[in-house]
């Protein structure tokens, strides 16, 4: 392959080593630093790519790797193009005039929003960008964002951020009102910023109205219409709470300047549980936390604007005929925002991508490990005799035992999120058993036994090689674990011998906060099988040792296996069955996400039909763990299973009741199988009961008339 330069590349210092590259047609820019722009000039006579590469390496000190993805990705953007000055020409010509009668300006327009990337280029306050950046091979996540400047100044902070994690964040900006961009746009989610509505929030209202109304308004018609856009994640920012206010003191009542945007906040947090997969950012609360007075510009210029103060640093010189170039010095402005006119920048881009990694479930951790002595309890257990010599009378719980019930209160959050506890350490387990008790005046509400843990490893043998152990046990990759360690030692070793788990244990007064705010720790919604994980994990912990010592007939006879199917009527379950959609790969026969919203137009709709699978056995209850969607014209549109219950034979007593009920409507069920890569365990279920192949993946099961029977919405049948 030949590349060479595009044509249209223009390249314009900006700073030192600083350089702006702008692309002609597709009006791409990118900052860069010096180095890709020698990249770029060693390009400007066509090379033979690979080839080039053993001299780049020599002229530029990068790896072929790095080098390899850098062309890459700079041939995506048309920067460089394997194609000659005449072909680049004759290329852009056919896109623009392969639809006779239309505007080609418009033509333009639009491939010039497909290729976009970035702010708008008055809000743009980019750092360059060097061959690392641009070559990264880390995790790509596409992001569209929707704002005005207060959203769109962090779009470099947010890659910059993105990075410091490990992640290649590709960010495309436009305004709120140009929804049809998320449409044009590869995107993993989506992000809005503070809208113009908000300006309205402070006006003079009716006495009867509601000065929110306006805002909520708008949000809802901007996520009914990106509903109809997109399936994908959306996060939307919440309103700062103002600094000052017009009327100081006297500001009173529910229409208080103040209160009207803590109300716009409670109605906007209520508004978006009305949407599937929408996540409300709480900036109100961030800035806050951080300091409001120094990041919010209420208090310089306006009071709906919510800028940074440190915008006023960042204008054009310009900007001061305004003025008459008799502006006051700016030193105590300077000393405001700490020496920073990007802290409000930096500061949200941290909010925003733990939001962005929570909902994405980035790098999500299922299990938290923790060593006993010197985290759950101050000393050595075996040597104090008990837990904490805390008395009531002598001191409260938030002294210093607090700290520590604070660590115990914080993991048991974890235990209701769905993150599964184990515990690991170098002590004998029977006087840790007879030891770990709490007096009747302890909080043991807040407090963890050793029933909170799947399972533990307290003995003598060496940390990594327990928690390997949990891992095998569990069937968990190393990646999902977090160990928890107040020993450096220990801490030190488990680095160097398993580097794929997260290591923590350094600071005991930011750990209850770390547990409880790492976005790796949290999940978007908590469903029921969520709430249950820890007796899930247990009770199929408990089946395997039992499957290890019988064979596989005799160990699923002895299960006792139980299964509720039935017809779901209400809303109570859907968070739950949007979740297998979304996470079953191995047992999905079509690999279609169904959302919130589309369940509940099923549920309207009472000539379609939506089924739930509910199995337990005599160890205890693997919850929601099936679920079916057949529409009004009796084809099955999905069928999932979790693999939780795959092996236990219940996909075919859930299939045959799906049939049955759908007989009483139809002669004929449908269903199609759509395979991928993971699917394979599904591809043979219809064929194993009854149905025959019409055409490549699409089955059919002639029922025949059913004349007595009834509608059954809740059975219960053994396997």
């Amino acid at each position: 392959m030949i590349l060479r330069q595009s044509r249209f590349i223009h390249q314009l210092p900006v700073g030192p080593g600083q350089i702006l590259v702008l692309h002609a047609i597709n009006y791409v820019r990118l900052n860069i630093t010096q180095e890709v722009s020698d990249l770029l000039a060693f390009f400007a006579e066509p090379r033979q790519v690979p080839e080039a590469y053993q001299a780049l390496e020599k002229f530029l000190s990068y790896d072929r790797d790095t080098l390899s993805r850098c062309v890459q990705s700079l041939v995506k953007r048309g920067i460089l193009t394997e194609q000659s000055p005449e072909e680049e020409i004759a290329a852009f010509t056919k896109e623009l005039g392969q639809t006779y009668g239309r505007d080609p300006i418009a033509l333009l327009e639009r491939y010039r929003r497909e290729m976009r990337e970035g702010s708008e280029p008055y809000w743009a306050a980019m750092s360059p960008q060097g061959l690392p950046d641009i070559g990264t091979a880390a995790r790509r996540v596409d992001v569209v964002l929707f704002g005005d400047c207060d959203i769109q100044m962090e779009s470099d902070f947010l890659r910059r951020e993105a990075s410091k994690r490990g992640l290649n964040l590709v960010l495309s900006a436009t305004f709120p009102d140009d929804l049809s961009f998320a449409s044009e746009h590869r995107h993993d989610a989506i992000m809005i910023g503070a809208l113009r509505a908000r300006h309205e929030i402070a006006g003079e209202v009716p006495a009867r109205s509601h000065p929110q109304k306006p805002y909520i308004d708008q949000v809802r018609r901007i996520l009914r219409e990106l509903r109809e856009r997109t399936s994908a994640p959306i996060l939307i920012d919440n309103l700062p709470e103002p600094t000052v206010q017009p009327l100081g003191l006297a500001e009173r009542g529910l229409r208080g300047h103040r209160m009207r945007f803590r109300l716009t906040n409670v109605a906007l947090a209520e508004t978006v549980t009305e949407f599937s997969d929408v996540h409300l950012i709480d900036v109100a609360a961030a800035l806050g936390a951080i300091g409001s007075e120094h990041l919010l510009d209420d208090g310089h210029m306006d009071f709906t604007h919510f800028g940074s103060p440190g915008w006023l640093l960042q204008r054009p010189q310009t900007e001061m005929t305004s003025v008459h170039h008799a502006f006051p010095p700016m030193t105590p402005l300077v000393q405001w925002v700490h020496g920073d006119p990007y802290i409000r920048e930096k500061a949200m881009s941290q909010i925003h991508m733990d939001a962005l990694v929570a909902v994405l479930g980035i790098d999500r951790k299922k299990c938290v490990i923790v060593d006993l002595d010197g985290v759950l309890w101050p000393g050595v257990l075996a040597e104090t005799g008990t837990p904490f010599a805390w008395d009531s009378t002598r001191s409260g719980p938030f002294s210093f035992a607090g700290t520590y019930f604070g660590i115990h209160e914080a993991l048991r959050c974890l235990k209701r999120r769905g993150i599964v506890l184990a515990c690991v350490s170098k002590n004998d387990e029977a006087t840790v058993r007879e030891l770990w008790k709490f007096g009747e005046t302890y909080p043991r509400e807040r407090l963890l036994t050793l029933d909170d843990f799947v399972t533990w490893r307290i003995n003598w043998n060496d940390k990594a090689e327990n928690i390997r152990s949990i891992a095998s046990e569990l069937g968990f990759a190393l990646n999902t674990f977090v160990f928890i360690d107040d020993h450096p030692i220990e801490r030190d070793r488990v680095r160097q011998c398993l580097p794929e788990v997260d290591v923590w244990g350094e600071n005991l007064f930011g750990l209850r906060r770390a547990l409880l705010n790492d976005p790796r720790l949290q999940l978007p919604r908590i469903t029921s099988a969520s709430a249950m994980r820890t007796d899930l994990v247990k009770a199929q912990l408990s089946r395997q040792k039992l499957q290890a010592e019988m064979n596989e007939g005799i160990y699923i006879q002895s299960l006792e296996v139980k299964c509720r199917m039935q017809r779901v009527m209400s809303e109570d379950d859907l968070a739950r069955i949007e979740e297998l959609f979304q996470r079953t790969t191995q047992f999905n026969t079509t690999g279609r996400k169904f959302t919130i919203g589309e369940l509940k137009t099923l549920l309207s709709n009472p000539s379609a039909d939506l089924f739930s699978l509910h199995v337990s056995d005599r160890f205890g209850d693997y919850g929601l763990v099936g679920a079916a969607v057949c529409d009004d014209h009796a084809e099955l549109l999905g069928f999932v299973l979790s693999c939780r219950v795959l092996g236990l034979g219940v996909e075919h007593k859930f299939l045959k009741y799906m049939i049955d009920s759908v007989a009483a409507r139809a002669k004929t069920v449908t269903a199609r199988i759509v395979e991928t890569s993971r699917n394979i365990r599904v591809r043979h279920i219809y064929r194993d009961n009854g149905f025959s192949e019409k055409q490549p993946g699409l089955w059919r099961l002639e029922t025949g008339s059913v004349s007595d029977l009834t509608e059954r919405v809740h059975e219960e049948i053994r396997v």
